[in-house]
């Protein structure tokens, strides 16, 4: 597969900050009850993430078959952590979105990629008043911060995830990101989902540190 960026049209550029805890097994119906007090969307897609090569730094996929993502990571300004509920780490990531579609005689994913099944809900959140509120769909130019709860399915296994992605004004990342994670987690997350450290991770990672993803079929 060769992707060529589109001429003259420069990708969508974003400053994200984001926590993510990556759990083995099926959803528990108690965690997307837990989640559900917050009005969400729902979405089913799949993406394909470049394994081979690898680039450290870079997390690139597309997206849906839609889009072509980019993202540069530029470390972690440290740990977020809500006492007796979640610790994990943050990380600070630049992206640029391309327009992308396969040619028509392109058929399944390429050596080196490898797809991931994803069925999200997320629940939007952004500063008013001071104080963090659920928000309608339409994305806002202040500062905001998504929550997504993950049903993921790769080679024939279940997982799920949670996240937090916060953006806008990069002074308020940090405390956009802090402040939606008191209130998501202000009732503590039911049954064994804990997240802490240990789970906490990129997409990108977690794929890395799985089998060698030449021998994985796709």
């Amino acid at each position: 597969m060769t992707v060529e960026l589109p001429q003259g049209r420069p990708g969508e550029e974003a400053r994200s900050l984001e926590v993510r805890w990556i759990f083995p097994g099926q959803l528990e119906t108690a965690v997307t009850g837990w989640f559900g007090r917050f009005p969400i969307e729902t979405e089913s897609r799949e993406d394909w993430y470049l394994l081979d090569p690898r680039l450290p730094g870079l997390s690139v996929k597309i997206r849906g078959g839609r889009a072509l993502e980019v993202k540069t990571y530029y470390g972690s300004p440290g740990n977020l952590e809500v006492a007796g509920r979640a610790r994990g780490r943050l990380e600070s990531w630049q992206k640029w979105s391309f327009p992308f579609s396969l040619p028509g005689d392109d058929r399944g994913c390429p050596a080196g990629w490898q797809p991931v099944h994803k069925w999200r809900r997320t629940s939007r959140f952004s500063l008013a008043g001071g104080q963090i509120v659920a928000r309608a769909s339409e994305p806002g130019q202040g500062p905001q911060c998504d929550v997504e709860l993950t049903e993921v399915s790769t080679i024939g296994q279940d997982w799920w995830t949670l996240g937090f992605e916060a953006s806008g004004p990069a002074d308020l990342l940090r405390s956009t990101l802090e402040a939606t994670a008191r209130l998501v987690f202000d009732r503590h997350p039911p049954g064994a989902a804990e997240p802490g450290p240990d789970q906490s991770m990129s997409y990108q990672q977690w794929l890395t540190q799985r089998p060698d993803p030449k021998t994985e079929a796709c």
